[in-house]
């Protein structure tokens, strides 16, 4: 009997049908480690406590699918576009990896769906599903290996969700975006340097924005400019309502 028949014959009369049939349809392989598929759903609000007083929650699968999912992405951009330079580069996986992008990604695969978590936390948190997104790829990274988690991040996730051509000509600035937002509240806002790490071209700067006299990020990176804008790009995803696809 062969191995698509086997795992057919298990999704079928698995406790977890539901959840392995959409991995299935969805993502196109069956999992292995089905444990590994719940966590990745499940929210710290929810977390299930185990000895020494951890609690079992996605966070860490979200921490693992944050680097699994960012060093594919800049791979197949650095592959993509190979006479561009950092600058670029860098808007770009921001565009595809920012915590807006993938809250709206996971609303449009139905991830949701599964997420399990207080009524509280589901209303008051602005990166529930995208966290989970997040999750889902740590789950496949340990079950799958990182070469298999690639292949379905490209082919699966950016071919399918994400039209390339149309985010190279978005070249909407961040920061002017933040601060036509700050004058329509009518708060005031700063740019500060908080830092410069290293020195020659090497050096890094270390931007805080400062909404209303209230701290709300940094972004770091190797000019002010550049520092700016990954500042900007982070502040407006925490400063702005979560929208759904």
């Amino acid at each position: 009997m062969n191995l698509f028949i086997i795992n057919n014959i298990k999704a079928l009369f698995s406790s977890e049908k539901g959840l392995i049939s959409y991995i299935k349809n969805t993502l196109g392989f069956y999992p292995g480690n089905i444990y590994l598929y719940r966590l990745a759903f499940r929210h710290k609000s929810v977390a299930l406590k185990i000895s020494n007083g951890v609690k079992h929650s996605n966070e860490r699968l979200e921490y693992l699918g944050d680097a699994v999912l960012g060093s594919v992405v800049a791979d197949f951009l650095f592959k993509k576009f190979p006479y561009n330079d950092e600058g670029f580069l860098t808007g770009m996986r921001s565009k595809i990896v920012s915590r807006s992008s993938l809250n709206k990604l996971s609303y449009k695969l139905g991830l949701n769906k599964f997420i399990q978590s207080n009524g509280e936390s589901k209303t008051q948190s602005k990166s529930i599903n995208g966290d989970a997104f997040e999750a889902l790829i740590g789950a496949i990274y340990l079950d799958k290996g990182y070469n298999f988690t690639k292949k379905i991040i490209i082919n699966r996730i950016i071919k399918n969700h994400f039209d390339i051509e149309e985010l190279v000509k978005l070249d909407v600035s961040a920061k002017s975006s933040l601060i036509e937002w700050v004058q329509k509240e009518k708060f005031s806002i700063e740019f500060n340097i908080v830092d410069e790490i290293g020195e020659g071209y090497k050096k890094l700067y270390v931007v805080e924005i400062v909404i209303d006299n209230k701290p709300i990020c940094k972004g770091q990176d190797f000019s002010i400019k550049g520092a700016e804008k990954l500042a900007s790009e982070k502040a407006l995803t925490i400063i702005l309502p979560e929208e759904k696809s």
